[in-house]
């Protein structure tokens, strides 16, 4: 078990600060995911490096403009290589996003400022420009695996600069 860290008063009510992953509830764990749905892309791993690569290629489920699962409640049963994230996998999965919440939080690392739990909005994560809406190409079922390799891309693994300011940036 991950030992508690410090509270300090600037981090009163912020859960991720105060909690481990383990002694978080089930609405605050769903809450840590910014709704990039980057992790919904198909990804492709040398088997010689283990080095990951992202494609713009999303899982078959995910509604690319929301960047929303279809079908969340039941994702497992409708794609068997879906992983549902937990405390302990988040860890150790090399594939998450650096901007991951979950990572994050794992690593003793703050939430960035487009994160819905600190800007207050679903909508800065699209408007940071972290999220993959716009960005898909096709999904897993219109794109063979045998062309994924045509389909990586950089980005899901590159914060975009006004992503990576300390504050939201003014209109």
């Amino acid at each position: 078990m991950t030992q508690r860290p410090a509270r300090t008063s600037e981090q009163s009510g912020f859960f991720w600060k105060t909690k481990t992953l383990e002694e978080m509830s089930s609405a605050e764990w769903e809450s840590l995911c910014d709704g990039c749905a980057r992790c919904c892309l198909e990804k492709l791993e040398d088997e010689d490096t283990g080095d990951i690569y992202f494609t713009h290629v999303s899982c078959r489920l995910l509604d690319a403009g929301l960047c929303a699962c279809k079908d969340y409640a039941k994702r497992s049963e409708q794609v068997p290589d879906c992983v549902r994230l937990t405390p302990e996998n988040v860890r150790t999965l090399n594939w998450l996003p650096p901007s991951c919440g979950y990572r994050l939080v794992a690593e003793g690392r703050d939430l960035y400022w487009w994160h819905p739990l600190i800007s207050g909005d679903r909508n800065t994560v699209h408007e940071a420009g972290v999220s993959v809406r716009g960005r898909v190409r096709g999904t897993e079922n219109e794109i063979p695996d045998s062309e994924l390799e045509d389909h990586i891309v950089q980005w899901p693994v590159q914060l975009p600069k006004r992503a990576r300011l300390r504050n939201r940036p003014r209109s």
